[in-house]
């Protein structure tokens, strides 16, 4: 018993499953890379955008004249513009299939999540209204995906 209690002694309250339940994380402009169109480095750290879906690089889509053009590296590039150089926080709450943090994320206070959905470069999953509205607004406007034909990216990810 007594061995119990002096082994437990300072321990961190957070070893057994109690740790914060959300985490920010940040890198200055220097050390943000972009991985893909939903996927971001920061230092060495990698954060996958919450609650949305953006096509994976080489997925072909088509414009508006039907030419065919690669739309994960476009949706790439969206992010890039996104994030325009400047420096990144996330609020990370928890991990994907593959250990990467799940975070909303901001670029000088501009939403990176809501905005690549609102420029049509990414579909929302899940329920939440602000992605879900974000959508709308890009299907009716046209942008992005929508300008043109696409195979929605989990359905494009099964096939390949």
């Amino acid at each position: 018993m007594l061995t119990a209690i002096v082994t437990g002694y300072g321990l961190p309250t957070d070893l057994m499953g109690s740790a914060p339940r959300y985490q920010d994380w940040s890198a200055l402009a220097a050390e943000v890379r972009v991985v893909d169109g939903d996927t971001l480095r920061l230092g060495d750290r990698t954060v996958r955008l919450a609650g949305i879906d953006a096509p994976e690089r080489g997925q072909p889509c088509s414009d508006q004249a039907g030419r065919t053009f690669d739309c994960g590296a476009a949706a790439a590039e969206a992010l890039s513009r996104l994030v325009n150089g400047r420096s990144v926080v996330c609020v990370v709450s928890g991990r994907d299939r593959f250990g990467r943090g799940l975070g909303q994320c901001t670029a000088a206070g501009a939403e990176l999540n809501a905005g690549l959905v609102r420029a049509g470069w990414a579909l929302s999953q899940g329920d939440d209204a602000t992605l879900l509205a974000a959508e709308v607004e890009a299907r009716r406007a046209a942008r992005g995906l929508w300008a043109g034909g696409f195979t929605r990216p989990e359905e494009w990810r099964r096939r390949n």
